[in-house]
């Protein structure tokens, strides 16, 4: 016999990654509203020029990918290189590792640009740094400090994506939201405004919770460890899920 009503947590991510989140969500006894308030698209340009850099990619000595999306991006051509010809291979956090699909070298345990900069050795050579158009400069410029020769390169872009009325409604008068990055925050409060926010607000980390600062939206909880499992944790400690 259930004790109450499971609580609504909103998932903002695109819809294409949205499943992993809410199935761990969903295994802990909340109910979860998938509201996906941007999708990925590529860089302006078509992706010509990651394209170009990856064609030159056997030239440099390490590749760094910043997120799950950018290392579905370069997958493809990493693995088509002769062994003897790859870059060793680098990755904010175990997920963006995982969507390589091979053995890296160096992840940081701390899911976030710092984390990775503190864990990367020091130059000199070259480094391409595959990453979101609007991602922050934390990467580039730490690496570049470390001595790397640093090139970055746009693997694609976040773009609003059209939510329906009701769905935002149903969001509005739920009881939790998780911004997993700062595009999530923009584009939610783009199309939902600050009325539109459930009570409690998790967010994955220190540079998402900057920006929902920055527009005025007051964090719940940051997740202490900065991945999907630690964005679980977060919820959990502040909206306990409802047993049956």
């Amino acid at each position: 016999m259930s004790t109450g009503r499971r609580h609504t947590v909103v998932v903002t991510r695109a819809a294409t990654q949205s499943a992993g989140l809410s199935e761990r969500l969903e295994r802990v006894g909340y109910h979860v509203l998938e509201v996906p308030v941007i999708q990925i698209a590529d860089a302006q340009d078509g992706g010509a020029a990651l394209d170009a850099a990856l064609a030159r990619l056997a030239s440099y000595d390490w590749l760094v990918v910043t997120s799950p999306n950018g290392a579905a991006r370069v997958r493809d051509a990493y693995a088509s290189l002769a062994t003897d010809q790859r870059p060793r291979l680098a990755a904010v956090g175990p997920g963006t590792a995982a969507a390589l699909g091979v053995p890296v070298d160096v992840v940081a345990t701390d899911s976030v640009g710092e984390g990775l900069v503190a864990a990367m050795p020091p130059g000199p050579g070259r480094v391409l740094v595959a990453q979101a158009e609007a991602a922050r400069d934390v990467v580039r410029d730490g690496l570049s400090r470390l001595g790397w020769t640093v090139d970055s390169v746009i693997a694609y872009r976040t773009v609003p994506a059209v939510v329906s009325p009701q769905l935002l409604r149903d969001a509005a008068a739920s009881d939790a939201v998780v911004f997993t990055s700062g595009s999530t925050i923009r584009a939610f409060l783009a199309a939902a405004g600050t009325g539109g926010v459930p009570p409690v607000v998790v967010s994955i980390g220190p540079a998402t919770s900057r920006v929902a600062e920055e527009l005025g939206l007051r964090v719940t909880v940051t997740a202490a460890v900065h991945n999907l499992d630690g964005v679980v944790d977060a919820v959990q400690s502040v909206l306990p899920p409802v047993e049956d």
